[in-house]
């Protein structure tokens, strides 16, 4: 049986660390988290990271804008927290109304403050290899992966999922830990087959239970990436998370696996803070 890597125990530890360091260092780090209309999914994890920022003593403001706002207005908010000083990231939570466009609204936050690590500045930075923010759902599966894997060069390394979110970035942060690394996707050729090759699967395609438990190679590690809602007969009102891998099936297989909920998404919200922390730094 797989060793189930404890993505709640791994933020947790990580979120202390911060604030030994906020502490330590006499930090006053701002976090501004944008919300545009009434989402309930986002609305969830606006709240969850705004609780998270303060217990970490990083001062969060959570701006709230509705959904018919428009997006001149979106982009004034936006070059107002690049203003102030006391702010030094800035998150805007997406999804994003249909009519406001995600890419133009991210391209104008100050890459100094984009702590969610979007910005194409960051992005550039983040392929050559060069100091930036790291995107935090791909940062937070490097931590985990280091939990189950001493050494990473050499491991043969799957992506299932090209999203610029995930997908991509975490494959560049597989190839800077030396793994040779294959990005999988709805057109690749015999994925089964490329799945049972993997030393390291990392999940993220978004689809329940998509990736089989005897596609997984044994002793492989497994980074579960997915949060999917489904029908659960015993809950039938909040059904029930799974992720993009049939975990107990590849849990049979798999040397180390993260568990859905209780894996990836614990350290998404941590490396947000890190970053932040980061920022804050940055202008001592």
């Amino acid at each position: 049986m797989a060793l189930i890597i404890d993505g709640v125990a791994v933020a947790k530890k990580l979120r202390s660390e911060l604030a030994a360091q906020i502490a330590a260092e006499k930090l006053a780090p701002g976090l501004a988290v944008v919300i545009v209309g009434e989402d309930p999914a986002s609305q969830v994890y606006v709240r969850n990271k705004a609780r998270a920022a303060e217990e970490t003593g990083i001062t969060s403001w959570t701006h709230r804008l509705p959904a018919d706002a428009t997006q001149e207005q979106l982009l004034a908010l936006v070059a107002q927290l690049n203003n102030d000083g006391a702010v030094h990231g800035i998150l805007v939570q997406l999804p994003l109304p249909k009519h406001i466009d995600a890419q133009t609204i991210i391209a104008a936050i100050d890459p100094d403050k984009d702590v969610d690590g979007f910005h194409p500045v960051n992005a550039g930075r983040l392929s050559l290899g060069l100091p930036c923010f790291v995107p935090c759902t791909p940062q937070g599966c490097m931590i985990l992966l280091r939990e189950a894997v001493t050494k990473t060069a050499g491991k043969r390394a799957l992506v299932v999922g090209r999203s610029n979110i995930v997908g991509k970035p975490v494959a560049q942060l597989l190839l800077q830990a030396d793994c040779t690394v294959t990005i999988a996707h709805s057109r690749t050729h015999d994925l089964v087959a490329e799945c049972r090759s993997a030393d390291i699967l990392i999940a993220a395609i978004g689809k329940p239970e998509f990736v089989k438990g005897d596609w997984v190679k044994e002793g492989a590690v497994v980074i579960d990436v997915g949060i999917n809602r489904v029908a659960n007969p015993e809950n039938p009102e909040k059904g029930k998370l799974v992720g993009d891998v049939e975990f107990a099936a590849a849990a049979e297989r798999a040397a180390a696996i993260t568990p859905v909920p209780g894996g990836v998404g614990p350290m998404t919200i941590a490396c947000l803070l890190k970053n932040t922390v980061q920022s804050a730094r940055m202008r001592i």
